[in-house]
């Protein structure tokens, strides 16, 4: 994340990758204050054992973009409602607007629980166990739907 003030959205992505059983890491790296740790996160990070990076920011939001041009991992934007946002538009836009050849999936403004979801569902590509984890989330949503029909 670009910032401290992320966090809270952020959080959310760790939460539920927590839920699946997903190790993750977060750290402040912003494309613009700390550019060479940018540079360098985004460079080692497959040499570290990553294989999906989650990049929230606001406002100009550059780094999901930055970072995905420097990786060949996946990367999932999350564009950040932020203090210095024009109502998140500007962030949504940054990441959305990616040029071709550098990829970057975006969610919803300040949807870093569905960015979660999505970095496991990349990586249950390769993992039956977690495959079947999130099956298991996705009936519990149809459940959780169901509940709500009786409840009217």
């Amino acid at each position: 994340m670009g910032s401290i003030s992320d966090r809270p959205v952020m959080q959310k992505a760790a939460d539920i990758l927590t839920e699946f059983g997903v190790a993750w890491e977060m750290q402040i790296v912003s494309a613009h204050r700390t550019p060479e740790k940018m540079v360098e996160y985004a460079k080692t990070a497959r040499d570290r054992g990553l294989r999906v990076i989650v990049a929230g920011a606001g406002g100009a939001a550059h780094l999901p973009g930055m970072v995905a041009s420097l990786t060949t991992l996946p990367v999932i934007g999350v564009p950040i409602h932020s203090s210095n946002s024009i109502d998140g538009w500007d962030s949504v836009l940054s990441i959305l607007q990616m040029p071709g050849g550098v990829p970057v999936a975006t969610v919803a403004l300040d949807g870093a629980l569905n960015a979660g979801i999505l970095a496991a569902q990349i990586l249950a590509t390769s993992d039956d166990a977690l495959a079947s984890r999130l099956a298991i989330y996705k009936e519990d949503l149809k459940a959780k739907v169901a509940a709500m029909n009786e409840q009217l």
